[in-house]
């Protein structure tokens, strides 16, 4: 009974953090986003501080090195997309025809007319001006939090041994050497995943690429691109950038059989990621079962939106980590992991270095 209510106390602490995290998203999203990242870049930065380069420096560099990544693939894009342009104004009247008939279909199934059908839409135009300035209001956050991360992914590898400290000041003597593991541990779960991630994003540009450039999609590298980058999304980014590229296929007046070719593309390129590149790129770092990822990425999209969706999984990979090396959270830890646990993979990183290291 004593452990059944320790289980029910776990329980609503649990829904309350959740309620607070949601309330303090615009604060904590920047935080725990430039934390994870931070992560990503410790050993870089531990590499550049055993050459001599003061800490500072090596963070500064570290931040640079990111900053360059992120410009280097919105040049690609905007390359990409003013070739994209040159073609907009003829793609604007195929999806002008397309809407046409779609209002055509609409009238003889539905039956709603088109002057019915206008009204709707100028109703639903009416908050045109309000929807602007939102989206102008999200464009500024957008600025002003990307510049937020920079900031603290630079102050979070300055000071990462000064936080480390301070968390093992937060527990008893005898127990430090756990916490230090378990620290190490979670560091290393977001380090493995988010570099294999970003390892697998660089191949499926190149798949992608190959396949719709083979198929004739017009400017297959700004939507191969685009496919890519939208995987970090799970679940839901690989679908929206297949939707997008054949909703542009659709636009360029192309038929069905090319359609049918990109959806094709879109499977083959599945089937390669799901059993090739994902288990010997990504690995096993994160060992959470599917169904807590599915709950954890939507839950995470309920507190956070698409921030909370990118970070669920590296986020619940730390939480399972502390509940295995907590008495008292074994049982979250084993409700959230595998089945039948397995001798985890590891990552690209790991299978290159002890393949170097061979004699």
């Amino acid at each position: 009974m004593e452990k059944l209510q320790q289980s029910v106390y776990v329980l609503l602490l649990f829904s309350f953090g959740f309620t607070g995290l949601y309330f303090a998203g615009p604060f904590l999203i920047p935080v725990v986003l430039s934390a994870v990242l931070a992560m990503l870049f410790i050993r870089l930065c531990n590499y550049f501080e055993s050459k001599n380069i003061s800490r500072a420096v090596s963070a500064l560099l570290c931040m640079l090195i990111f900053v360059f990544c992120i410009a280097l693939i919105a040049l690609l894009l905007s390359i990409q997309l003013s070739s994209l342009a040159e073609n907009i104004d003829e793609m604007k009247s195929r999806l002008y025809a397309l809407f046409n008939n779609l209002r055509d279909w609409i009238n003889q199934t539905v039956g709603i007319d088109k002057k019915q059908q206008k009204e709707i839409i100028s109703g639903q135009g009416e908050g045109a001006g309000s929807m602007l300035l939102v989206f102008a209001s999200s464009i500024m956050s957008l600025v002003v939090n990307a510049v937020l991360v920079l900031v603290y992914l630079y102050l979070f590898l300055l000071y990462r041994t000064h936080i480390k400290k301070f968390i093992l000041k937060l527990v008893a003597r005898d127990e430090k050497a756990e916490t230090d593991l378990v620290v190490h541990k979670a560091g290393k779960v977001s380090q493995k995943y988010l570099s294999g991630l970003a390892a697998m994003i660089g191949l499926l540009w190149v798949l992608y690429g190959i396949g719709f450039s083979l198929v004739g999609v017009e400017n297959a590298i700004f939507f191969a691109v685009l496919c890519g980058l939208l995987e970090i999304i799970p679940f839901v980014g690989n679908l929206t950038g297949t939707s997008i590229t054949v909703l542009a296929v659709v636009a360029q007046g192309n038929g069905n059989d090319k359609i049918i070719w990109v959806l094709l593309t879109y499977f083959v390129v599945q089937f390669i990621q799901t059993y090739i590149l994902e288990p010997l790129v990504v690995g096993e770092q994160v060992n959470i079962n599917p169904l807590f990822t599915i709950m954890a990425i939507v839950l995470g999209e309920m507190i956070w939106g698409i921030a909370g969706m990118i970070l669920a999984i590296p986020l619940i990979g730390m939480v399972k980590i502390i509940c295995d090396h907590h008495p008292n959270l074994q049982p979250y830890g084993f409700l959230i992991g595998p089945e039948n646990p397995k001798k985890q993979k590891t990552s690209v990183i790991d299978y290159f270095k002890r393949l170097f290291s061979k004699k």
